[in-house]
């Protein structure tokens, strides 16, 4: 005859319920070692008792080892049902999208500026950069005299510089 099947609820009998205990806690770490030899796999059981003592199996790294990489694991587990990575992702681009933007926008603002003040200091210190118009309001004949000259050679030689004789090469000579 074979054994029928246990109903699974709690055991009412104190007695009865820490024997079962016992002997599936063994059964249960034996299983744990069969698959960790069998499959290569990092196992760790850990069981407490009713009275709070604790009953652990790991293979051959070291419980903590084990632990650690659950937590990992159980972390990123949790971060992907929790939250779908699509919709942040999307989310991340648009707000870096948006940003780049921003940023070339101060940049043409910038460069803007940083032009403004160069015009600006250009134009000021573009007076003292150009000799003044020597001819403004007298003129020089060939014999080195000054004399005034007649309206309208003034309108037009208020442009032009002109030299004086003694610069002149020799073609008044």
């Amino acid at each position: 005859m074979g054994r029928g099947r246990v109903q699974l609820r709690r055991i009412e009998n104190k007695i009865n319920r820490q024997v079962t205990f016992s002997k599936r806690r063994g059964g249960l770490l034996k299983k744990a070692n069969e698959i960790s030899v069998l499959c290569d796999a990092d196992v760790a059981v850990i069981i407490f008792s009713t009275k709070g003592k604790l009953y652990e199996y790991s293979t051959d790294h070291s419980m903590d080892k084990i632990l650690d990489r659950y937590e990992c694991c159980a972390i990123a587990e949790k971060a992907l049902s929790e939250g779908h990575p699509e919709p942040e992702k999307k989310s991340l681009i648009e707000d870096n999208s948006t940003l780049e933007k921003q940023f070339v926008e101060m940049e043409k603002e910038k460069n803007k500026k940083e032009e403004a003040a160069c015009q600006s200091l250009s134009n000021s210190s573009s007076a003292h950069l150009f000799l003044p118009n020597l001819n403004s309001s007298m003129a020089y004949n060939s014999r080195n005299v000054l004399e005034e000259p007649e309206a309208e050679e003034l309108h037009t030689q208020t442009h032009s510089i002109t030299m004086p004789a003694w610069m002149m090469p020799a073609a008044n000579s």
